[in-house]
């Protein structure tokens, strides 16, 4: 099966980057982690590396030219002589949703004027941030100032002062649109027994001298085996076919004072249970302490969210990009324990969602046990 490397997200800012090295020919074999290409920003250059072993069978963007952020960058094969998916190539007929949609700047500038993508003309296929402001430029003095208006359905405006967003927040803002534009979100949730989970959690935690409870990082390496067993569950859709993703790795979302990471364990379903635990708090660690780099930040392709502590009862996450499930913790106002999950229905069904959250519900030696 063919592997996708994407072009990664140097800045939560930035939507294009510059491909200013190539390290591989097409036919070559490359190891994982191999560093395949460098992408630039204004601000950073960064290595690209192989998610996977394979060989180079495509490669979707031209040196020193722009790519899109979350674009394929390159297609890896089990062979050199596979064939890449028809999608991959540059030559493509059909584009995506999410490459004909503004880029993040644009939408922001587009709200902030009080436009519609529909009013303003691209130069290129996408809308971007240029072509906004192009367009804002020659219509005068009333769009060039912002309203930064809200309206609402009598059509009455408010006006307002408006605030640049942060790095994350934009991050964020582009997450938010993904799920709104593109995903067709549904969500599950099921009450759960704790109590088989706690103990286990505990046993482990005595036996290897952890120092904190591992119970929701037992969760999320159980949710990882259960997306390296069942393929859909860490998957996407790409046009009318399904990317199975190869890697699975792991979004965990990390509260950080007033900013909200989804911090990525990659290549998680090579890990054994305690390594991956071990891992994942080292993660968490560096994310309260805004220290992520920027291949943990980026490539999700399934996630884990807790609100418990906040003793939220029901947690409705975001999915995130090109991912089809995000498993919500939480527990309800009368301490039962939940778990839920938002979902892309164009990828899965209901009644699986529910088979995958009664699964997570138990650790994996009471659900071997049970079978």
């Amino acid at each position: 099966m063919s592997t996708p490397v994407h072009v990664p997200r140097v800045n939560n800012n930035d939507d294009e980057v510059k491909l200013v090295e190539l390290k591989v020919e097409l036919g070559v074999q490359v190891s994982a982690g191999q560093v395949l290409a460098s992408v630039e920003t204004d601000k950073a250059v960064v290595d690209v590396e192989a998610p996977a072993a394979g060989y180079v069978i495509a490669i979707a963007a031209q040196l020193d030219a722009m790519a899109q952020v979350g674009s394929v960058l390159l297609w890896l094969g089990s062979t050199a002589d596979e064939a890449p998916p028809a999608l991959a190539m540059p030559d493509t007929a059909a584009a995506t949703a999410s490459e004909l949609a503004p880029t993040a700047k644009a939408r922001a500038l587009l709200l902030q004027h009080g436009l519609s993508a529909e009013q303003v003309p691209a130069s290129a296929g996408r809308l971007s941030a240029d072509d906004v402001a192009r367009f804002v430029s020659t219509r005068g003095p009333a769009l060039a100032q912002p309203a930064f208006a809200a309206t609402g359905g009598s059509g009455a405006g408010l006006e307002g002062k408006s605030v640049a967003l942060r790095p994350d927040e934009r991050g964020m803002l582009a997450t938010v649109t993904w799920h709104r534009d593109v995903a067709v979100a549904g969500y599950i949730e099921l009450p759960y027994d704790a109590q088989p989970w706690e103990a286990y959690a505990k046993q482990l935690g005595q036996q290897h001298a952890l120092l904190l409870n591992p119970m929701l990082a037992l969760m999320a390496w159980r949710l990882v085996e259960l997306a390296s067993q069942t393929p859909k569950l860490n998957a996407t859709i790409v046009a009318d076919r399904r990317l199975e993703y190869s890697a699975v790795n792991l979004g965990f979302t990390v509260q950080a004072g007033d900013t909200l990471y989804l911090a990525v364990l990659r290549n998680a379903m090579v890990l054994g249970e305690v390594e991956f635990v071990k891992q994942l708090i080292g993660l968490q660690r560096r994310a309260a302490a805004h220290q992520l780099g920027p291949q943990e930040t980026q490539g999700a392709t399934i996630g884990f969210s807790s609100m418990a502590r906040w003793d939220v009862s029901r947690h409705v996450p975001i999915l995130a990009p090109q991912s089809a499930v995000m498993v919500a913790h939480a527990v309800d106002a009368k301490g039962q324990a939940v778990l839920g999950a938002s979902y892309d229905h164009r990828v899965l069904h209901g009644a699986a969602v529910a088979a995958m959250l009664r699964k997570l519900s138990r650790p994996p030696k009471v659900d071997g046990a049970s079978a």
